[in-house]
């Protein structure tokens, strides 16, 4: 298959990004180090290419109806440009995707996962209603991500919209950098940030203007390779890693965005009989001393005897040190508890902390 290339991939090459493939893109892993463009995110502010998430617009008259039943968190919660973060569930209870919810007047948005766009909108034209229109936008919609304690101040020299207004998880309309686009305040980082959508024709520009006050403030440019060590320090799940179709919101320690109380939703029933009956397996968070550090697949051991495996791992460049999830068994859930990871063949000590590993500072 040959890979996409965003509106920005030329621009990315200019700024010596080693570029990869990666869910049908050529995307940048890195533009000079992981580790710096790490921890730019969380002492100043970085900007990132997001182009290969999916876009898909819900409308007509049944459409909120129709979203509330899709999926498992509560859209009758949310205010007009309000965000949510939610899942999508089969109906035996596993994972299609989780996703973001955006609240509009006219219409329902959402980002998905940029591997998943195919098999989501085959899920969601399943059980879409005559009244309901589903629209694939991912392909025309182009996504930066400005993140990091200095965003607003980046956001601010390029806009007039009261940033101050716009409260986390909340969306907007306004003016930047001379263009008018929707933007939000999210991110996958933990850090404060804003996540801009936009025409294709508009992203070279956007991205310029955006590229240069996040520099002006000290920032940089940053590729997938922090992205994933970010959310990971937060232990945000990664749909592939963490997440898939064989694990459930509950055991995945997104029990929060499951709202039982709300009327019947797709995966409801299976997710009731799972709680009721009592989780077999968590996924934790763990550390581990040393300088060796866990990849996904590598086997937790109690002893002579296997009881998961890392879904997620990473030397992590703020709290130097290895950490990492993977789903074991409940009663090796609790805080402290001890097993061992097998890395490259040799057993090394691992236990299990509280999550988030890092704890970014309070947004104001």
């Amino acid at each position: 298959m040959t890979e996409k290339k965003t509106p920005f991939y030329d621009i990315h090459c200019r700024l010596g990004a080693k570029m990869i493939p990666f869910a049908g893109y050529l995307m940048p892993v890195m533009y000079d180090s992981m580790i710096a463009e790490h921890l730019r995110v969380r002492q100043a502010v970085g900007i990132f290419d997001l182009t290969h998430m999916g876009e898909f617009e819900i409308s007509g008259a049944g459409a909120r109806a129709f979203v509330q039943r899709l999926v498992t968190n509560d859209l009758d919660r949310l205010s007009e440009n309000q965000v949510m973060y939610t899942c999508m569930c089969y109906e035996d209870g596993g994972i299609v995707d989780d996703l973001l919810v955006y609240n509009f007047a006219d219409r329902i948005f959402l980002v998905v996962n940029a591997s998943n766009i195919a098999k989501d909108y085959a899920h969601i034209e399943k059980y879409l209603p005559s009244d309901v229109q589903l629209k694939n936008i991912s392909d025309e919609t182009s996504l930066i991500a400005v993140q990091g304690p200095l965003a607003a101040k980046v956001m601010s020299s390029l806009t007039d919209y009261p940033l101050e207004n716009l409260k986390y998880y909340h969306a907007a309309f306004g003016v930047v950098a001379g263009e008018e686009i929707m933007f939000s305040r999210t991110g996958y980082t933990g850090e404060d940030g804003f996540e801009l959508y936009m025409p294709n024709h508009l992203a070279e520009k956007l991205w310029e203007a955006c590229y240069d006050a996040v520099v002006d403030s000290g920032g940089g440019p940053v590729g997938l390779g922090a992205r994933d060590s970010l959310r990971l320090e937060m232990k945000f799940a990664l749909y592939g890693n963490d997440i898939w179709e064989e694990t459930n919101p509950l055991e995945a320690g997104l029990g929060w965005v499951v709202k039982f109380d709300k009327q019947d939703f797709i995966g409801k029933k299976a997710l009731v009989g799972i709680k009721e009956k009592g989780l077999k397996r968590k996924l934790i968070g763990f550390q581990m001393p040393g300088k060796v550090f866990p990849r996904q697949h590598y086997s937790i051991y109690d002893g002579g005897r296997k009881i998961g495996e890392v879904t997620s791992g990473v030397f992590s460049p703020s709290l130097k040190t290895a950490i990492g999830m993977g789903y074991v068994p409940v009663e090796y859930a609790e805080l402290d508890r001890q097993f061992e990871i097998d890395v490259r063949g040799q057993r090394h000590p691992a236990k299990v902390v509280k999550t988030p590993f890092y704890k970014a500072a309070a947004r104001k």
